[in-house]
């Protein structure tokens, strides 16, 4: 049976008092875990404490003689009240002493956040560096690999990885047929639209043809293909080989003595080259046929001129360069995905981190290749 009276006396409390040395705060109750942790009571301790301990008002005495029981939590509770020093004028037994000594012994502070010296920074682009090696060096070594595999491939073509490349090839290639068409087109649209009102200036109305053939083909159809597979096949192909290692298939794998990059990397690079040049002319055709229908629609330029001035506006060896940039998209969107894919380490965080990454470098991959074909083909079809 509970005492009703003795809970309320044990309830802790603050009494201000005022001294001849000065105001001082009289503690009184049981000051211990079970008591402060209720409900009803710490959140008016905790108000009282802080109202004690703001800054501005004058030095508060503290008189704890008249608590029932003081443990190491109320201990804690006023060590911290009072800014982890001793109050000038404290009164307190013995007893109370002995157990603020002993919390004042094991508190510790919280560390200082410290400060970034250069030979933090540079231990620190060390290991960037040494990262960013470690990734070229497997690289180069799956490229190898790659290479290799293309080798047996060619003296045995019947033993090849045939219905995994017409499987990666369905996924990577059919279906992405509907959403690069919706991109191609709007972005024809687009074009069409920006063009044509600084030609009208110019009254050069009829060389909207010229320049979305080459903007169109040339450029933008490969580019846009690429990225758009990029982000959605080439992040696919990392998160297959990603969970494959989180699920220990890979390891399965290799103690079956399956190759790896034969089954794996061989297949959906032969796919991506395949796929992605026929993805580059659906892209382009579907642009250019947005910004014909645009064209027709705002400047009167009829399907019918377009066609025709076309083939004199673009020759045809931009579309064999656009064709030729497609493959090596391909190739390098493929090994990116792969590599980022063999890389993920066997836990859901590095599988997110490896997918993210595979499709940030497949992107900046994509337009610093083409950048370099722009220069090197720079007089080819122009």
């Amino acid at each position: 049976m509970i005492d009703r009276n003795a809970t309320t006396e044990d309830t802790p409390r603050i009494t201000r008092q005022d001294t001849p040395d000065g105001p001082s705060l009289c503690l009184s109750g049981c000051w211990s875990a079970a008591r402060l942790a209720e409900p009803a009571t710490w959140p008016v301790i905790e108000a009282e404490l802080a109202a004690c301990s703001a800054p501005g008002g004058e030095p508060l005495g503290w008189d704890l003689l008249g608590l029932q029981r003081l443990d190491h939590t109320g201990a804690q509770v006023l060590w911290n009240t009072w800014g982890r020093r001793w109050p000038t004028r404290l009164a307190l037994a013995p007893t109370q002493r002995s157990m603020l000594s002993r919390v004042e012994t094991f508190t510790r502070a919280p560390p200082k956040p410290s400060r970034t010296t250069l030979w933090q920074l540079f231990l620190a682009l060390g290991a960037l560096v040494w990262l960013v090696l470690d990734d070229l060096r497997f690289a180069l070594r799956l490229a190898g690999q790659l290479a290799l595999d293309c080798v047996k491939l060619a003296a045995a073509p019947t033993k090849g990885p045939w219905r995994d490349v017409s499987g990666h090839l369905y996924r990577i290639g059919a279906t992405a047929l509907p959403i690069t068409a919706l991109v191609g087109f709007l972005i024809g649209v687009v074009l069409a639209y920006l063009m044509s009102q600084q030609l009208r200036q110019f009254g050069a109305d009829v060389f909207i043809v010229n320049i979305l053939g080459i903007a169109l083909i040339r450029e933008l159809g490969p580019v846009l293909a690429a990225i758009l597979i990029a982000g959605r096949s080439g992040s696919a192909i990392t998160a297959q080989i990603g969970v494959m290692r989180v699920t220990e298939e890979l390891d399965a794998m290799r103690v079956m003595g399956i190759a790896k990059g034969f089954r794996l990397v061989l297949p959906r690079a032969i796919a991506m080259a395949i796929a992605m040049p026929l993805l580059t002319v659906w892209t382009t055709l579907a642009a250019l046929l947005g910004g014909m229908l645009a064209a027709d629609l705002v400047m009167g330029v009829t399907p019918a001129y377009f066609f025709e001035a076309l083939p004199g506006a673009v020759l045809v060896s931009n579309l064999w360069l656009a064709v030729g940039k497609s493959v090596v998209f391909g190739l390098f969107i493929a090994l990116i995905g792969c590599h980022f894919g063999l890389r993920v380490k066997p836990n859901t965080e590095s599988l997110g981190r490896g997918t993210t990454a595979s499709v940030v470098i497949s992107i900046t991959m994509v337009i610093l290749v083409d950048a370099l074909f722009a220069v090197v083909f720079k007089d080819i079809g122009l």
